[in-house]
């Protein structure tokens, strides 16, 4: 037996309703903050994401799947989507509409990381990015709808929204030398991987989970004591505009983002109930990462939520499988009854009606057992007789109560009767 690679999944039809329902808020909640819908490539020339993404980054030097084509281009399996839309923004002109430009996308993405509970090597995003305006209020607004979808799936109680500011081209790299020289004096009490990123990325040892290295780093320079003005005025205003929205919020100073391009606003909704791997959402600022990757000097800001988190934390649906149950099985005795039965089946399932249909080729009893074994509520029998007199008798699964009905007004009848049941329910 063939089995799956190592680090990807199957969502089975038991799981299905669960990615549904939250791709499904997503959309009724991005689309009412007026965000539309774009769909991307899954994979990318590989200088998109090196350029975008930030060379010394992990995600970049040990987790992208890249491989040469057929023509010897080097091309990427997206590790995230925010670089994949931003080329899209900027190679279809999409900056020249009114700002600021709203989007959203869903899908796989691909790191070789160590498979995990919530954590996989093709995993699910849902990605949104707001584009051309720096104003605080656009990031407390974009915030604000990250935890108004997870208020739509009754789970926002169970979360903590984490705030931060990195700070700017202009005062973090005051911050960055302020740290780097901490780390140094440090070193010796760090782990082999900070002693590895203190160099390249010294912000990014600020997010290691090695509880040796904590002491350290919790005693580490604050990057709120090297903000600017600026970022520390528009940082202000970010959690002033968030107060007003009611929505509470922890500030974190060791809130760091794997991706080389955040600045300013940064955030993360986190939770207990997932161990290590406790982020299910975050995002951030990113002015700058646009005119580096060869357009306008466009500033933005975006999340990324990890639709596999969101599900675990998801209870399974109320009703099981109910809704997959067939409302009504129709039975065929012979093949005359089959093509009889067939144009009623496509017209109730026209309607919504969830139907099976037998092959014909069975008894009455065996059928009547599988159609109660499917669930079905009604089953609708049609034998020789029944076609000579142009009808069928509709059997109730519950009760055994049964009566005949029209053949030609047959689908309408069980559209009718799926009506009722779904307004009592």
């Amino acid at each position: 037996m063939i089995r799956a690679v190592r680090g990807v999944h199957d969502i089975l039809p038991a799981e299905a309703a669960k990615w549904e329902r939250v791709e499904g808020t997503a959309r009724r909640v991005f689309e009412a903050y007026g965000y539309e819908e774009i769909r991307l490539p899954v994979f990318e020339r590989t200088e998109l994401f090196a350029r975008g993404i930030g060379e010394v980054t992990d995600i970049v030097q040990k987790e992208m799947y890249t491989f040469l084509d057929r023509a010897g281009e080097a091309v990427t399996l997206r590790p995230e989507a925010t670089a994949s839309l931003l080329r899209a923004y900027i190679e279809h002109g999409l900056h020249v509409h009114p700002k600021p430009v709203r989007l959203y996308t869903m899908g796989p993405m691909f790191r070789y990381e160590r498979p995990q509970a919530g954590r996989y090597r093709q995993f699910h995003q849902l990605n949104v990015e707001a584009l051309g305006d720096d104003h605080p209020a656009l990031d407390a607004q974009v915030i604000g709808m990250l935890v108004e979808f997870f208020r739509a799936l009754e789970l926002a109680g169970r979360l903590q929204l984490q705030l931060n500011s990195l700070g700017d081209a202009k005062c973090r790299p005051v911050y960055r030398e302020r740290l780097l020289e901490y780390l140094r004096a440090h070193a010796a009490a760090l782990c082999a991987e900070c002693r590895d990123r203190m160099e390249r990325n010294p912000l990014r040892v600020l997010d290691c989970k090695t509880p040796a290295c904590r002491p350290v780093l919790d005693a580490a320079p604050s990057v709120q004591e090297a903000l600017c003005d600026d970022c520390r005025r528009h940082f202000a205003d970010v959690r002033e505009y968030l107060d007003a929205m009611a929505i509470p919020y922890v500030l974190n100073d060791r809130l760091v983002r794997g991706l080389d391009y955040y600045v300013r606003t940064t955030f993360e909704l986190t939770t207990a109930e997932l161990g290590a791997q406790n982020a299910v959402a975050g995002g951030g600022r990113y002015d700058g990462l646009i005119e580096l990757l060869g357009g306008p000097p466009d500033p933005g800001i975006g999340f990324a939520i990890g639709i596999e988190r969101v599900v675990l934390l998801l209870p399974p649906p109320a009703e099981g499988r109910e809704g997959r149950k067939p409302f009504a099985f129709l039975i065929p005795l012979g093949a005359p009854a089959l093509r009889a039965l067939l144009p009623v089946a496509t017209a109730a399932r026209a309607s919504a009606v969830t139907v099976e249909l037998g092959y014909g080729d069975r008894k009455l009893r065996s059928e009547l057992e599988r159609a109660n074994r499917l669930g079905a509520a009604w089953a609708v029998i049609v034998g020789e007789t029944e076609l000579a007199r142009g009808e069928a008798v509709l059997r109730d699964m519950a009760s055994g109560a049964q009566h005949t009905v029209a053949l030609p007004e047959l689908a309408r009848e069980l559209a009718r009767r799926f009506e009722v049941e779904r307004s009592r329910s």
